[in-house]
């Protein structure tokens, strides 16, 4: 599994219930994704950013989701170029579900 950082500035004059109201849009989009696990979305007023933690079934699910047309689409909207990290992940603690998601045929 991966989790992807994204991290991006939204513009000073964009409110947090527009920010908001972004996040609920796309959301069908991202859960109709087969490869994506979950989505968390995110949001730091104070730093005037926004942006997501991402879990994938693997690294290339990731990469397409984040193309080039999705990054022109940031720098359309929001006026910035988008932060993207990867991280391996191993394990996921969920205790909304009361699982632990461990990584299959990693080793």
């Amino acid at each position: 599994m991966i989790t992807e950082y994204v991290l991006f500035d939204v513009p000073k004059t964009m409110t947090r219930a527009e920010v908001v109201a972004g996040m609920r849009a796309v959301a069908p989009k991202w859960r109709a994704m087969p490869d994506l696990i979950r989505k968390t979305f995110v949001y730091d007023p104070d730093n005037g950013q926004t942006g997501a933690f991402y879990l994938w079934q693997n690294k290339a699910a990731a990469v397409r989701a984040h193309d080039d047309a999705w990054r022109q689409g940031v720098m359309k909207t929001f006026g910035s170029v988008p932060v993207i990290r990867y991280f391996q992940t191993p394990l996921v603690v969920d205790n909304a579900l009361q699982q632990t998601i461990e990584e299959v045929g990693a080793d």
